[in-house]
This record gives structure tokens, sequence and C-alpha cells, in this order.
């Protein structure tokens, strides 16, 4: 993806995710012996959107997808209703996507999630909407440059406040990095990220620049996890392992 002046590429680490939900899951996974991998879409839809609910359907697995109604996504936002007719979630991510417009404060952030919001809602049925993905990562540390260094510790708690749960990641496709990765590169990037993990949370993307990366690297991705015996699931599984 070609990121904007003020829209800063996530950085990936492998402990990116919300500590609580990450460990209790991960506990709930090794007592009971069971391999889960959640693939989670960000800053979608657009027209590769389309192709990789054709790869879910084809390979019949779920996927949640944290959806932002940026102009740019503005004519693919009907996407999200066949999304939920074929079974997988939605979640919240952001209106704009303008990291100087979402962090110059905890009032604009949340002005920015009512927007997104009331533009989905002909789609998707709001009260199903809880989880929510903070651009960057909840620990991102762009932000700061626009709301000062405590702006996330707030956003979280205020997060909690709101009824909202939130969730990072742990393996990361990097599809979203600059040098224009390629499909082969994507694949290896999320192999290597899973090797022994036994709760995988997969960052990819699915916009436009996309389209010739993660959504023809998807098909493969999908068929590692299910030989690895991985069980696929919707984030808001967590809801009842947490």
């Amino acid at each position: 993806m070609i990121w904007a002046a003020q829209r800063a590429a996530p950085v990936c680490r492998q402990s990116d995710l919300e500590t609580t939900t990450f460990v209790s899951a991960q506990a709930l996974a090794e007592e009971d012996g069971e391999k889960r991998v959640f693939l989670t879409f960000d800053d979608g839809p657009s027209a590769t959107t389309e192709t990789v609910l054709d790869v879910l359907k084809e390979k019949g697995v779920p996927a949640t997808f944290f959806v932002v109604s940026a102009d740019n996504n503005k004519d693919h936002l009907p996407l999200i209703k066949r999304a939920v007719e074929e079974g997988h979630q939605i979640a919240l991510h952001s209106c704009t996507h303008s990291y100087k417009t979402i962090y110059a404060s905890t009032t604009a952030f949340w002005a920015d999630i009512k927007e997104l919001r009331q533009r989905i809602e002909p789609y998707v049925d709001l009260e199903t909407v809880h989880w929510l993905r903070f651009p960057g990562g909840s620990t991102n540390t762009v932000s700061h440059k626009y709301g000062g260094s405590s702006i996330m510790k707030n956003l979280v708690a205020q997060a909690g406040e709101k009824g909202y749960r939130y969730v990072d990641w742990n393996v990361c496709a990097e599809d979203a990095a600059g040098g224009h990765p390629s499909a082969d590169d994507v694949y290896r990037n999320v192999v290597n990220g899973a090797e022994g993990k036994t709760v995988c949370v997969v960052l990819m993307h699915d916009t436009k620049a996309t389209r010739k990366t993660t959504a023809e690297a998807l098909p493969d991705i999908i068929d590692w996890f299910k030989e690895q015996g991985y069980r696929f699931c919707r984030i808001d599984e967590l809801d009842r392992q947490v």
C-alpha cells in the first residue's frame, strides 16, 4: 500500500496484541491443545475486497475486516453487506485513517469512529460491531506527534469505558510496507511470523494496492494454516475466551 504523508505504515512487532486478550486466548489454546488463526484485513473495503471474499468463500474460512470509509473506500462500502452475509466479522478501524486528524485529540478520534459507524450502518447491524483496531496499533508512537505522549493510553482506557474491545496483531504480512512486496514475500512473511505460535492474529490489508500481493498470496496462506492444523476464527470469538 502507498501511504499518504499523514499516514504511517504499522510497525509489525511480535508482541502487538492487546495483553489481556492475547494471554487469555493463548492460555486457553495451550490448555486444550487447539491452534487458532484469526485472519484480519485492514483499510478496506476496496476492489481487492471482492477478490479476498471470493478466496475466503472458496476455502470456507472466516475473517475479520477492520474497515475504513475514506473517499477511496466509499464506493466499495456495499461489500460490507456481502462480507456479513458470508459469515465474516466487521470491526472498526477509522473513517479517514488520517493520523494527523484522528490523533489530534481523544475527542477527534471518537468523532472519527462515530462518523465511520454512521457510514457503515446501512450495511451491518451496529449492535454487532464492538471490536476495533487503532490505526498503527494500540502502542504506536506516531500519534504522539499530534496528540501527545499519553494519547494512546487515554484512548485505550476510553475504549473500554465506551464498550469497545481492541486487538492488534502478532503476525504481520508486511503487505503495506514500502518496496512493493510480491505475493511470495507476503506468504513468507506470514508463515515466518506464525512459526511456533499457537494463536495467530494475522494483519493483512485489502486495499487496491494489495490486489496483486495479499489477494494472490491468500489461498496459499490459508492452505498453510490448514496443513498446520489451525482452526480459523473471527476476532469476536475472543469474547468467549476472556
